[in-house]
Order: structure tokens, then sequence, then C-alpha cells
């Protein structure tokens, strides 16, 4: 005996509706829990969270992202409105046993469906062509900075002029720091090539909204002025080898006057005549410490409480500049060596330090870091 069919309760629609809001309600109940706000929430979808870009060229590059995102928001609400729309509208019904009439070949909806995407790609195309001709051009300038790029670290040499074979007045091997990282001046335009020495890195400053591979072989050039002082940090944005996370560095963007009184100062600094290293025997214990693949031999050291003392540092790491540097618990630095680029070796003689925990790092590299206890 055949059973009738079931009638449909058309519970379904309001089903779904409320898993959608209790969906809804969760997450916004989650989100506030850890503190999200609906404009932080908003600004979330935005390059640099929603805050103004640092460069001439990012302006453009965030107008262009702001069109794709707004574009990208109303192709998807159509999109989803209709799937809705037509999964409602024409779910099967009680008594329904046939297929509903099929539509085949309507030469409006296929016109309307092929003209809006190439008209949408082709909008889009325009715009990308008009932004890279924007972050690509090029402007007169007198500041030339070459980003040299190593794993794992970089350097910023500084040149007499824009040609590839401009002479380095001289080099900042810092990387981080408020005496390290690329210094430039706001408002100026500045002129920075690209080198790679071993493998492919990239030159990347989020707020900057702008990335460029560093080739081996390859020199690329770009050009920006920053809008606002401020200490920007950038990093390699290509993933290069173990220590590819300490390859991080700073762009402090100073006034005029202070970038012109920096200047000066590194070029004499460079002219300078070294200091000849001293002679005679290790001052007090000596302390031994390497470096190799961006990392100390060893995480703690001792050394005597109220006692000079040498640290015997051996850099393993060819072609790769490291030191010593001691820090006390407030973090103010009461020593520091001599950066030394493997492989080399070095001694280096330590003032007495107070009984506590100190730190020692690396200046080069901020993640190379370690614990002395003098006692």
């Amino acid at each position: 005996m055949s059973m009738p069919p079931r009638s449909r309760t058309g519970s379904g629609p309001l089903l779904a509706g409320l898993i959608i809001v209790m969906v809804a309600a969760v997450a916004v109940i989650v989100l506030a829990a850890a503190g999200a706000t609906p404009q932080s929430v908003w600004d979330s979808f935005f390059p640099v969270q929603g805050v103004t870009p640092a460069t001439d060229r990012s302006h453009s590059t965030k107008s262009l992202y702001d069109i794709v995102f707004y574009i990208a928001v109303a192709v998807f609400f159509l999109v989803e409105g209709l799937i809705v729309f037509s999964v409602f509208r024409y779910r099967r019904k009680p008594g329904d046993d046939e297929l509903p009439p099929q539509i085949h070949g309507n030469n409006v909806v296929e016109v309307i469906w092929t003209v809006i995407p190439t008209a949408i790609v082709a909008f889009l195309f325009l715009l990308s062509w008009q932004t890279l001709n924007t972050v690509d051009a090029k402007v007169p300038t007198d500041v030339h900075v070459r980003a040299v790029a190593q794993r794992f670290q970089w350097s910023f040499q500084y040149l007499d002029g824009p040609s590839s074979d401009a002479n380095v007045l001289f080099t900042q091997v810092i990387p981080v720091g408020n005496d390290g990282g690329m210094f430039i001046p706001v408002g100026k335009p500045v002129q920075v090539d690209l080198l790679a020495k071993d493998v492919i890195h990239a030159f990347y400053v989020p707020k900057f909204l702008f990335k460029r591979d560093a080739v081996p072989g390859k020199l690329n050039t770009f050009d920006f002025t920053v809008d606002e002082a401020g200490t920007y940090r950038g990093q390699c944005a290509e993933l290069c080898g173990p220590g590819h996370g300490a390859m991080v560095f700073d762009v402090h963007a100073v006034d005029q006057a202070t970038f012109d009184t920096w200047f000066k100062a590194q070029v004499a600094q460079a002219a300078a005549t070294p200091t000849p290293a001293a002679s005679g025997a290790a001052q007090g214990p000596v302390v031994d410490l390497a470096a190799q693949n961006i990392s100390y031999s060893t995480k703690a050291l001792q050394a005597p409480a109220d006692t000079p003392f040498t640290i015997d540092f051996k850099n393993d790491d060819t072609g790769v500049p490291h030191n010593v540097a001691i820090k006390d618990a407030s973090g103010n630095e009461v020593f520091k060596g001599d950066i030394i680029t493997g492989p080399a070796e070095k001694s280096y003689d330590v003032p007495a330090l107070k009984p506590g925990t100190y730190t020692f790092v690396c200046s080069v590299h901020p993640t190379m870091t370690g614990t002395i206890t003098v006692q």
C-alpha cells in the first residue's frame, strides 16, 4: 500500500534564518569580548587598518584597493542575494513532480553576464595601469640609498649619485633601533636601489603599501616621498631561509635639518681614521662566545661582578656582520662591541659590571639574544 506524500510545513526558511541570526550573534559576542568595535572590524578589511598610508605613491595604491574592494562587495551581495532568492523562490513545493520550464539561449541574459564582467575587468585594468605608472614614476632627487639584502640582514649604503656605480659615502649596517636603519628626510623624494647578494629577498614596508623583490643579478630601483615623520618597520617578505624572521629594518623619516645633521655625522665618521686596536693581554677573566646561522652559540653566560672581563667573540657567519652588546635590566646599553663581518674574531674588553642579570644582543640582529649573569 502506497503512502500519501507528506505535506511540507514550510519551516525550512525560518530555521535557516534562525541559524544565520544565531551565527551572527555569536560572532558579534566573540568580537566584542576581544575588544573589537564596529569601526575596528570595518577597518580590518583595509590596508594598514584603514589608517592613511605614509608615502605619496601609497595613496594611489590605497585608492585602487578601495575601488576593487567596493566592487567585490557589490558583486558578492548581488550574487549571494540572487542565490538566496533563487533557493527560496524556486524551491520544490508539495505536488511539484515535474521540472519547471527551462530557459536556454536567452540572448539578453548572455549579453548581460558577458558585458558587465568585461566592463569591470577593463575598468580595473585601466585603474591598475594608472596606479602602476604612479608607483613607478621617477623624480629628481638628491637622496640615493642602496638597500643590500643578504641572508639574514639588511644594510643601507648611501651613494653620492644616482648611477649604479656611484661611490658609497658610508654604510649603515645596523638595520633597526634609534641609531640603525634607513634615515630619510620627510617631504623629499628618495631613490632606493635594491641589491640581493645571495637569494631572492623582498623590501616590504606595510605603511608604504609597497613591496619590491631584490633579485640576485638585477638592480631594482624605486622612488618615494614620505609624508609624515616617524619610524616605519620594514621586513623581508620573501622566504629566504631559516633566519628569514630576523630580516627586519626601520625606516626613520625625519625633518630635513635632522637628516642633514645625521648625514654629515655619518660621512665624517666613515672618513675618520679608525682607532688602532689595543695591544696586550686580555682584560680579566675570558668568556667565549660565537655566532653562527644568525644565532649565538649559547644563550647563557656568566661573568664576575665588579671586575673587568673579556669576551672572545668569533663570528662564523661568512659575509654577515655581528657584534655583542650588553644591556641592563632597564634596557640601557652598558657595553657595545665593534661590529665585525665574518668569518672574523674579536676580543671585547668589558668594564666591571654590578651584580645582576644582563642581556647580551647583536646590534645588527636583535633576535640574537642571551642572558649574562654577573655575580
